[in-house]
Order: structure tokens, then sequence, then C-alpha cells
């Protein structure tokens, strides 16, 4: 016995749904982190997340596949931000934590002297350039793979790989300059 094609469905968009609702609390948390780096705006960055969602519900209501859903919703993401950061420039994230007393929640902080450190190193990521300061943040930060990274900036995971070492690298050198830096 067969469902009928209203029954069939139904079922097929309760398993979208439900396939959505997934890829929302798995992900939601860590595409605002992603986001709020870039474009150091609360707001913005949870607009941004809205509206990552909002387009990829789109995608899927017209039933087309996501093969890697993670990837698809930094991919998503980050062109919002290329597209926010083509209109207008975003305030630094110095100027936001001087006057709203802004800070980047991190459950991963043990201690209040670390915040210092995580200060230290969002400013030391800030003066990378902006392709190495994404694969970096999308690889250490957010724990894509570099091929999720590929696949979400549309680039090949050579070049990601080649971004990470020479982004690193950077860093490196960087850190040597700060006073007290190892």
């Amino acid at each position: 016995m067969s469902r009928s094609p209203k029954s069939k469905a139904a079922a097929e968009a309760a398993a979208l749904e439900k396939e959505f609702l997934a890829a929302y609390e798995q992900y939601a948390d860590a595409l605002l982190r992603h986001a709020l780096l870039r474009v150091r705006d609360r707001d913005l960055a949870r607009d941004i997340v809205q509206e990552t969602f909002a387009k990829t519900w789109l995608y899927l209501s017209e039933r087309n596949k996501i093969e890697y859903m993670k990837a698809f919703l930094y991919r998503v993401a980050n062109n919002l931000i290329v597209d926010h950061s083509r209109k207008k420039k975003s305030s630094s994230l110095d100027k936001m934590m001087d006057d709203d007393g802004f800070e980047i929640n991190d459950e991963n902080l043990k201690h209040p002297s670390e915040i210092g450190d995580a200060r230290a190193a969002v400013k030391l990521l800030d003066s990378l350039e902006e392709i190495y300061r994404t694969v970096i943040s999308m690889r250490f930060l957010d724990g894509l793979t570099p091929k999720e990274i590929s696949s979400a900036l549309n680039i090949s995971e050579n070049v990601v790989s080649v971004r990470l070492h020479r982004g690193v690298e950077q860093l490196k050198k960087l850190v040597n300059r700060v006073p007290g830096g190892a």
C-alpha cells in the first residue's frame, strides 16, 4: 500500500523542517560568533545569521539539496557579510569595547585573566589581511575543516591550506613582535 501524493509531500515537508531545525540548533551559535568576529556589531551579526537561515530555508523549500549543510550556511553567511562590507564599513571592536563594554562571550574562557589574552588574540587577528583572517577564524575559531572552508568560500582546498599556512606564519611574526610574546 503506497502513500497518497499528499501524505508523501507532507512527510517530505516534515523531514525538511526537521533537517532545517537540527541545522539551526547545531550551527546558529557558531555562525553568530563567526559573523560577530567579522562585522563587529551584535545586531548586524544577529541579522546576518537570521538572514542566513531564511535564505537556507527558502533554498531547501524550493526542493534544492544541500550536501554539506555547515559549509552551505557559512557560504551564505560569508556572502551576506561581504555584501554588507561593500555597503558600509563596520565599527571597530576597540570602539565597541570602549563605548558600551562589548565583550565576546566565550564559554571556553575559564579565568578572568584569559579575557585580556582573548582581546590580544583578536587584536592580532584583526591585523591580518582579510583573506587570512577569514580562513584562520573559520578553521580555528569555528572548527571548520579545510574542505568545509573551501566549499563555504568557493575556493580550492589548496588555496585554503596556503592561506592558513601564510596567515599562521604572519601571526607568529606578530606574536614575536609583541612585548612579552613567545
